[in-house]
């Protein structure tokens, strides 16, 4: 919903009562996962996708039912009947669909906005099955790290699904959890969807190249809140690179010593440069980031791991370097090697191998996530 949320926000704020459509579960090849979402507004304007095309017709007829009746549903979507024109997943797998109405009595999407934009942890828990109480079937909780609002009617199970939340949007995740009707973790007849709305993972870009912008760009794209850092204020300034959310001038170890780094964190040291890259790779491979990144030729390359050698880093810890940085595309321009760099943590954070799909068998979708980047 995060993509999606500008508009929402708008349209609630206008009083109209909106037709929320979100993915709870998937299976196999399913296109879009859990926490994907497809909003229609009263007026038949549509925003997002549950399946990138294949249902979203169906979909919008069921959104429609729900903002008539009120009444919210919940819906599954398999391979579809080639013979009979059946609605299906043309890519195989299968998704679980929960459309329901939303007004600012449901949910305020003003305030979840607002958290969001604040760099706040914030999840919105939903009741998408009690077979003893329809009528909590819709309800939401936005639950923060310290506080939420909002009730299913039951104390208990509110606190159930508060904690569960909590510990959902600590990892970051979205996704479907059970209770018993008073919030008994070893029952499931109550099905709640989680969706966490955790602060966008860090890029940290060093060196204030040409391809420093290409790849603020593309990680912005890719949904990261991007700094760009170099010593020299004559090449950091904001007009240069608009798309990165900060331009910090430092010299980049320093820089790197005092920021917060977690096992989210992206790190592309751009400068080629052994006064500047040595440095700030030594603070680097000490913390926890899941990915470090250097640009440079594998001359560079060599040259660069033999000073790292002699600053007294261990091989275990040079391991962890991505250099030369990106996959083999052939690139040549800051674009083309800022997409090389972006497949090569889509490639980390899906357990990927990088080739062409052409060359390869199995289901193009990974269940796993074997590496901590984001989504």
């Amino acid at each position: 919903m995060r993509e999606e949320l500008p508009a929402l926000r708008r349209w609630q704020r206008d009083g109209a009562r909106i037709g929320i459509a979100t993915v709870t579960a998937t299976s196999k090849s399913a296109p879009r996962q859990p926490g994907a979402t497809l909003a229609l507004h009263p007026d038949g304007d549509v925003l997002g996708s549950v399946s990138g095309g294949c249902v979203e017709g169906a979909v919008v007829e069921v959104a429609t039912e729900v903002l008539a009746s009120g009444t919210p549903q919940r819906v599954s979507y398999g391979i579809s009947d080639d013979e009979a024109f059946a609605v299906g997943l043309t890519c195989g797998g299968t998704i679980e669909v929960f459309v329901r109405a939303v007004d600012a009595a449901t949910i305020d999407l003003e305030e979840l906005g607002r958290r969001i934009e604040a760099e706040e942890p914030v999840a919105v828990a939903t009741v998408v099955e009690h077979p003893d109480a329809p009528e909590m079937v819709g309800r939401s909780l936005m639950v923060g790290e310290e506080r939420a609002e909002g009730s299913t009617g039951n104390a208990d199970l509110d606190r159930s699904i508060v904690h569960a939340t909590q510990g959902l949007l600590g990892q970051g995740a979205t996704g479907l959890r059970h209770f018993g009707a008073d919030g008994e973790r070893r029952k499931d007849e109550v099905a709640v969807m989680i969706e966490s709305f955790a602060p966008r993972p860090r890029m940290l870009v060093f060196g204030a190249i040409d391809f420093a912008g290409a790849v603020a760009s593309i990680g912005r794209f890719l949904g990261y809140h991007v700094t760009v850092c170099d010593a020299r204020a004559v090449f950091a300034t904001p007009a240069r690179f608009p798309d990165a959310d900060e331009v910090v001038v430092e010299w980049p170890h320093r820089y790197l010593a005092a920021t917060e780094v977690d096992a989210r964190t992206v790190i592309a040291v751009l400068t080629h440069d052994p006064k500047f890259d040595v440095p700030v790779l030594k603070v680097a491979l000490a913390t926890d980031a899941a990915y470090i990144g250097v640009m440079g030729s594998r001359r560079t390359h060599d040259d660069r791991m033999a000073r790292l050698r002699e600053e007294g880093l261990r091989e275990e810890q040079l391991d962890r370097l991505r250099s030369p940085i990106g996959l083999d595309l052939g690139a040549r321009t800051p674009q083309e090697t800022a997409v090389s760099i972006a497949a090569e943590l889509v490639m980390l954070r899906h357990g990927g191998s990088g080739a062409a799909l052409v060359e390869t068998e199995g289901p193009i979708h990974r269940e796993s996530t074997p590496a901590p980047l984001p989504a």
